[in-house]
């Protein structure tokens, strides 16, 4: 098995915890903060819109059996890439699109796909996802951690993860977990 990380932000780390989580090939998801400029922020501090941190996973995946490409493809499918600083109703810098990257290697990959799917014309608008090499992934608080398996009737999980988390299964049935099928 090789082990690799790869880390993004596309709104609420619930959501794309909850999404990654199901993925074959995905053995940890870890919810936290990346992109800022404040040393081991908290939630709080983070929706106060002046850290600068993005609400972000780190995903642990084998790329023998699941490509960076393929998360790429997950992670452009279950967020909009085209609105700067939000998704849906969630607002604010840590809402961002954001790749950050291991190595050049992912940066390069994550430009292609950017290019591939602003050429596809998949979404209406221009994409808005920022590209950047991680400097420190800070993890997030106990609380957040497989928030929505936790939590699944919250009254958010319900209006804004599970729709996603269904798009997600329907969209990638080929890819999921047989425990997430």
């Amino acid at each position: 098995m090789a082990q690799q990380l790869a880390t993004l932000g596309g709104g609420c780390f619930w959501c794309l915890e909850a999404v990654y989580l199901g993925l074959r090939g995905v053995s940890a998801v870890m919810s936290g903060y990346a992109g800022g400029h404040v040393a081991n922020p908290s939630y709080e501090a983070v929706c106060g819109k002046t850290t600068g941190h993005a609400e972000v996973v780190q995903i642990t995946f084998d790329d023998a059996e699941l490509s960076y490409d393929d998360l790429l493809r997950v992670f452009f499918t279950i967020h909009d890439p085209t609105t700067k600083d939000r998704q849906g109703h969630d607002v604010g810098p840590q809402y961002r699109s954001i790749i950050l990257t291991h190595d050049d290697a992912q940066r390069v990959a994550a430009q292609r796909m950017i290019t591939e799917i602003g050429r596809a014309a998949i979404w209406d608008g221009e994409i808005v996802t920022e590209v950047v090499a991680l400097e420190t992934f800070w993890p997030a608080e106990p609380e957040h951690h497989n928030y929505f398996a936790r939590n699944p009737w919250a009254g958010y999980c319900r209006a804004v993860v599970a729709p996603k988390v269904a798009k997600f299964r329907k969209s990638f049935a080929d890819r999921l977990k047989p425990e997430a099928a």
